[in-house]
């Protein structure tokens, strides 16, 4: 009897860990970015995992010469009186945001809500990559 239960309790074992969603990300970097241009700039993301924790990222944007947004001094003063925010200061917001939380719940800032949106859209991607192993640059609708 004693071994049917181990039996029993072995099993159980392996098929609850073997259905669990809680896989490790491994070791790497990660790169998503949205299929489309938004207003001339494409965003993208991309991490750093080291022992199964995200621990540096990058958030930003680029048109389609590789100009970097949070650069682009002109974009900057125009958007930070309209908007109360910029590029520089969202994209460092948020990836701060997703190494420490170690997800994609974020919050979004006032006057960068849609980058907010496309930044966790982009973090679950490099994420889901990550527990994969995946480097290879994912594409996000």
């Amino acid at each position: 009897m004693k071994k049917i239960i181990c039996f029993a309790i072995f099993i159980s074992v392996i098929l609850i860990s073997g259905c669990s969603s809680d896989k490790k990300m491994k070791d790497g970097f990660y790169t998503a970015e949205m299929s489309e241009y938004s207003y001339g700039w494409r965003e993208y993301l991309c991490i750093m995992v080291k022992n199964d924790a995200i621990v540096y990222a990058e958030f930003n944007a680029k048109d389609p010469s590789g100009y970097i947004k949070a650069w682009d001094n002109l974009y900057m003063k125009r958007m930070l009186p309209a908007d109360g925010t910029y590029p520089n200061e969202y994209t460092r917001n948020y990836t701060a945001q997703l190494i420490k939380m170690q997800s994609n719940n974020i919050d979004a800032l006032t006057g960068a809500t849609n980058s907010g949106e496309n930044f966790k859209k982009l973090s679950l991607a490099v994420i889901e990559q990550a527990k994969k192993g995946d480097t290879n640059v994912i594409v996000v609708e």
